[in-house]
């Protein structure tokens, strides 16, 4: 069964897009894949307060979360290669288009004072990034579960080859934007 956001893509969004960017049907632009990440900072130590963190994760996206491990050792940030260094998990098909439903719809609008996010997070090919900073905004956190708050980085990957297509692309899938030209 496909998700609300995804029928809305086919039924809505697909057919504007085409119209505003011809060319073959195959190369409209869509969402290709969400990376959720969480950098470990301090809690690179404290094993406790990083199982936190990937269960906090992983209840978020629905998806089991991912400890990324150090590949080499850098002396400057205290980390020895094999430590755990962040958690990150990436969101493909139906779970994808259900965590970004839930982001513009209910995550977004709780947080405070929120008035869109910044249009620099393109990068250049048709992805776009952006950090949150707590995880208390989506519904499945439970504040008394929580060791310690900590931000997350969204990263959202498109098939779009410029970052005008992504960005029509995204401001049509509900992702809120801030107003004017960035």
């Amino acid at each position: 069964m496909a998700s609300r956001l995804q029928e809305r893509y086919n039924s809505e969004i697909k057919p504007v897009l085409e119209t505003e960017f011809p060319k073959n049907k195959m190369l409209t632009a869509r969402l290709d894949k969400v990376v959720i990440s969480v950098g470990a900072g301090e809690a690179m130590k404290d094993s406790k307060l990083m199982q936190n963190i990937q269960d906090t994760i992983s209840l978020i996206a629905g998806q089991k979360a991912v400890k990324v491990i150090a590949k080499k050792s850098v002396a400057g940030f205290k980390v020895r290669e094999g430590y755990p260094v962040g958690v990150k998990v990436t969101l493909r098909g139906e779970q994808m288009y259900n965590f970004v439903d839930k982001l513009c719809s209910i995550a977004l609008p709780r947080v405070k004072d929120f008035r869109g996010l910044n249009r620099n997070g393109f990068d250049g090919r048709g992805n776009f990034n952006f950090g949150l900073d707590e995880q208390l905004m989506f519904p499945e956190v439970v504040y008394d579960d929580i060791i310690k708050t900590h931000g997350m980085n969204i990263s959202i990957a498109t098939t779009a080859n410029s970052d005008e297509e992504s960005y029509k692309l995204l401001e049509l899938v509900g992702i809120p934007f801030t107003k004017g030209r960035a």
